[in-house]
């Protein structure tokens, strides 16, 4: 293997070496220039690349309290060990949304707070690994601005904070971390570097395959997605300001390049949507990759795999996607899936002359290490022991205090079946979101009062990555990491005023989950489309009801809306009991505009859902899990009608009272199978 890269190395070198040669000779009698000649030769740069690990530090499941092996750093830092000693030239890089994510983070961050001089627990797992730099995602903004200087290591000319002069700086990461376009409304400027320089050297090799060592800059520049001004938007407005990607990459990238970067590599914390441009826009990077100067982009944030051969969606087959090789508009990109569970790799092919160093786009090789799990063996690889002895003490403390017990319940709650209509684990969300708005309402806000309230969440854990994307709360005794599985997110609780036709697009915008079905097909057709579940959002109330048609296309679906029995009028109000994300415009619904909102509370959902459970004491399924509102329009299909969910659930699906479900496919080999539904019933 090293001996065909020599080859290719030495081939690439032949024509400058001519060219270096035949300057020689022009050159031969000007004996006053001694300068010796530049190095001549090729080798390979390898940027590492995790995304999304959202402090999933360990393989272990604080909602379940239970080891998974299928995600988890300290199984990333073996891989990433192993990819270090294989390669010779390797810079490692993380692009955000590190911070949060599990109830560890949440421990850090809100229960029991990390002082100054203590460093967070993911940075002590990175740091025992060895980070290069790194980026911001979206989640780092979700604990408020004051938490991110103190645990970044960094101060903030920003309003919220004393002056920089007044303030500590605390103990952050051992790398740098960047974001080009997030900067203050106080003075203008950055809030992190927007660049850095990476002084390297790379081996290559000349046309007799001799090795030497030559120094590589490496500029190493950050985005953040925009959206973040309206997801957290209570933390953030007044404070700081957000740039489009491609426009702040418009700035700096020739600064770096003037600065003396010979490589420019993009961490940008977003996915690439091939739809038009704006400044506003979450995931922008086949834009970014037509901006003059960048050589290669490690994306994320969407939780998605690229290179991803088998994609055959709009955007991976517009113009300028190669998803089988991992190229946007020609710059080679990479998206490490999420938790750990891949390594991205770009392998750069560099050409050093006289002109400089080159990137060999031709000879540069992208590709996702997914050998966290053997496929042959269906065992994943050993972890890396330094991780779980770097945060043994925090990791056992929040174990304690997950266990904290909370309530009783009668009966499971659980999404296996969300798609197809079960509450069990939503209705109770609903039920406390309700609650405490009502409550705020009527104390607060009398003009309102006479206004019904309702509440919408959705199954957060549908499935998407195998059986243990599932929320499984078992009958019997609540505890707080109960609550953390029914609510994943630090959200906060948001009301917004909104009128029956908004009422109307919001169901509209939530059936996008599922694919349009054809009632004379004969062959199986999926139920689900790859919307995600924590997008579909549901209503469980008896007072509103609704059928979706999923024999029509996207935005004609929501038929037979009625509240109390009567067909909701486009002019008629409602107070919705939502989170922050979804009432500043995450996730593109529809009408929910920052003028909406008519409380933006500072309690996070699931603190609210712990405290309603607390005052209910015990949980039934007969008030607590029933309250279905929706169903599907019928329809007789002439073939079947199929999803996913966990194995062996079909006598659990009945027992609540989905009969018309029946198993297609018991076992797809992962804990999987495939169910069909009778739409007809």
């Amino acid at each position: 293997m090293l001996l065909n890269f020599k080859k290719n190395i030495i081939s690439l070198s032949l024509l400058s070496v001519s060219v270096l040669a035949l300057n020689a000779c022009d050159s031969s009698d000007n004996h006053e220039d001694t300068a010796a000649a530049p190095a001549i030769g090729s080798g390979e740069l390898t940027l590492a690349a995790t995304t999304d690990l959202h402090a999933n530090i360990l393989s272990y499941d604080y909602f379940k309290l239970s080891e998974d092996k299928s995600f988890g750093f300290e199984r990333t830092a073996t891989l990433l060990r192993e990819i270090k000693s294989k390669y010779s030239n390797v810079v490692l890089l993380d692009n955000g949304d590190t911070i949060q994510g599990t109830a560890l983070a949440d421990y850090q961050a809100q229960v029991n707070p990390i002082s100054c001089n203590e460093k967070l627990a993911i940075y002590q797992a990175m740091d025992e690994i060895g980070y290069d730099a790194a980026t911001l995602g979206n989640h780092e903004f979700n604990y408020g601005l004051p938490y991110l200087a103190q645990v970044t290591g960094t101060t903030f000319n920003i309003a919220a904070l004393p002056a920089v002069s007044e303030q500590k700086k605390c103990v952050g990461p051992n790398f740098p971390l960047v974001s080009s376009n997030v900067w203050s409304q106080k003075d203008g400027k950055p809030l992190y570097k927007p660049y850095i320089i990476l002084n390297k050297s790379v081996k290559i090799y000349d046309e007799q395959g001799q090795e030497s060592q030559l120094p590589i800059k490496i500029a190493v520049i950050g985005f953040t997605p925009p959206p973040i001004m309206n997801w957290d938007k209570r933390w953030l407005d007044g404070q700081i300001g957000v740039s489009g990607v491609v426009e702040a990459a418009e700035k700096y990238v020739p600064m770096a390049k003037a600065e003396g970067a010979d490589l420019v590599i993009a961490l940008s914390h977003g996915g690439y949507s091939t739809g038009a441009y704006s400044a506003e826009m979450e995931n922008a990077n086949y834009y970014l990759a037509k901006v003059p100067g960048i050589d290669a982009i490690i994306m994320g944030h969407s939780h998605n795999e690229f290179p991803l051969a088998s994609c055959s969606s709009r955007d991976c087959t517009a113009p300028g996607v190669d998803s089988q090789n991992g190229f946007l508009n020609g710059v080679p990109a990479v998206m490490a899936s999420y938790w750990g569970k891949a390594v991205g790799l770009i392998h750069l092919t560099l050409q050093h002359d006289q002109s400089g160093w080159k990137v060999v786009k031709e000879n540069t090789r992208v590709e996702l290490d997914k050998t966290l799990l053997d496929a042959a063996t269906k065992t994943y690889v050993d972890s890396d022991p330094s991780i779980s002895q770097a945060i043994q003490i925090v990791n056992e403390e929040v174990i304690d205090y997950v266990k904290t017990p909370i309530g009783r319940s009668d009966f499971d709650m659980t999404t296996y079946f969300a798609d197809v209509g079960e509450v069990s684990a939503i209705q109770i969300v609903n039920a406390a979101q309700a609650d405490y708005v009502k409550a705020y309402v009527d104390l607060n806000l009398p003009e309102y009062s006479d206004i019904p309230v309702l509440s919408v969440s959705a199954p957060f854990k549908g499935g998407f990555s195998g059986v243990g994307d599932f929320t499984v709360v078992k009958a019997g005794e609540l505890s707080i990491y109960n609550a953390a599985d029914l609510y994943l997110y630090p959200n906060t609780v948001y009301a917004v005023l909104v009128t029956g036709d908004i009422v109307k697009g919001w169901l509209e915008k939530s059936a996008e989950r599922f694919n349009q079905i054809d009632p004379a097909v004969e062959v199986a057709q999926n139920l689900t489309a790859s919307f995600p579940s924590f997008n579909f959002d549901m209503f469980t109330s008896d007072d509103l009801k609704y059928q979706i048609d999923i024999t029509q296309p996207v935005g004609k679906r929501i038929v037979e809306l009625t509240y109390k029995g009567k067909t909701i009028d486009a002019s008629q109000q409602f107070i919705i009991a939502t989170n922050n994300y979804r009432a500043t415009g995450g996730g593109g619904f529809p009408g929910l505009t920052a003028d909406r909102i008519i409380y933006a509370s500072p309690d996070n959902n699931r603190d609210v859902l712990i405290n309603y459970i607390k005052n209910r004491a015990i949980l039934a399924r007969v008030q607590d899990g029933n309250a279905r509102s929706w169903r599907f329009v019928p329809v007789s299909t002439a073939g079947p009608v199929i999803f996913r969910s966990a194995a062996d659930k079909l006598a659990y699906a009945q027992s609540i009272g989905l009969i018309n479900i029946s198993i297609y496919k018991a076992d797809d080999g992962n804990g999987m199978s495939l169910y069909q539904i009778d739409l007809s019933n």
